[in-house]
């Protein structure tokens, strides 16, 4: 009886000798065929990937660069070997196994190293994202009266309505000094995301969210963002709304969450004035707990994030 991890499907390619599965590997990988690569790895392929399209596309890219620069078999048993590529010599995680004296690319074996590397990536780029978000509050709080009705006031959006200063991120000609979140969401344009990547989902004064550019929305690096305008019970300073007469005045919060619990990440994150980041498992129903959020409420459950970005 063949073991699980060992039962490849039909419609999987397998090889006489593993030099011609890494030849395979290196001609789909480089030519950044999807289609072959599929077959390389089976039915299993497709949990290979985030969900992330920009993400998704990234990683091919950096992996076809890696494969062109090297691609080497390394030898971790009788019936085994670990692909390595690029310059550094990075073991994959996914290993070339030989069953029946045919040779094939072990997917299922290998995801569970591949979707930790992959959540831990992700989470720690929702926790920096949180604290840039705290900084351009900040910087949006006492750079600027950006709706010029007198009051210091914090955005109640991250993407501002088009033609206003309601939100965290609005559009600047080159010379123009960038908003608040305008390097964030540079960096994420320059990687393929566009604003929508962070758009929340508050109806923030100024305007509601339909008057937000409408593109489709998409994780960022596996996580979607909203703005909390209260917090609960168990913040410092007990249960209020940050907003008094309209106005965003009495602190801010954020939660992280990811789009594909288990996949794109395990952590949602929270953040208010103080800076500190809390994170907690919501368990598979995160996509229906997360967005429903309204307040920012450390009780217990909720974990400081002790190690710094």
């Amino acid at each position: 009886m063949v073991p699980s991890t060992l039962a490849q499907s039909s419609s999987q390619r397998t090889f006489s000798s593993a030099d011609g599965a890494l030849q395979a590997l290196v001609s789909a990988a480089v030519a950044k065929d999807r289609s072959a690569l599929a077959r390389l790895f089976g039915p299993d392929y497709d949990q290979l990937l985030s969900g992330d399209d920009v993400e998704d596309a990234k990683d091919l890219s950096e992996f076809a660069a890696a494969v062109a620069e090297s691609a080497e078999l390394q030898k971790a048993g009788d019936s085994q070997y670990t692909v390595t590529i690029g310059k550094d010599n990075w073991p994959t995680p996914i290993p070339l196994v030989r069953n029946n004296g045919r040779w094939f690319f072990d997917t299922k074996a290998g995801l569970d190293e591949i979707i930790n590397r992959r959540v831990g990536e992700n989470e720690f780029s929702a926790i920096t994202t949180c604290r840039a978000y705290a900084v351009a509050q900040w910087e949006y709080y006492t750079e600027g009266d950006w709706d010029h009705d007198g009051v210091a006031e914090y955005a109640q959006k991250l993407i501002s309505s088009p033609g206003s200063h309601n939100g965290l991120y609005w559009e600047t000609a080159e010379d123009d000094k960038p908003s608040p979140l305008g390097k964030l969401i540079g960096a994420a344009q320059a990687e393929g995301y566009g604003p929508e990547a962070s758009s929340d989902e508050n109806a923030g004064k100024g305007g509601s969210d339909k008057d937000v550019p409408q593109i489709d929305r998409a994780p960022y690096h596996g996580y979607y963002f909203k703005i909390l305008t209260r917090q609960g019970p168990h913040a410092p300073g007990g249960k209020y709304s940050y907003i008094i007469n309209g106005n965003m005045i009495a602190g801010y919060a954020l939660v992280a969450y990811p789009d594909n619990w288990g996949n794109s990440g395990v952590m949602t994150f929270i953040i208010n004035q103080q800076g500190r980041v809390y994170q907690k498992d919501l368990g598979p129903n995160t996509g229906t707990l997360a967005p429903a959020m309204t307040e920012y409420n450390p009780d217990p459950t909720w974990k400081l994030v002790e190690v710094q970005p």
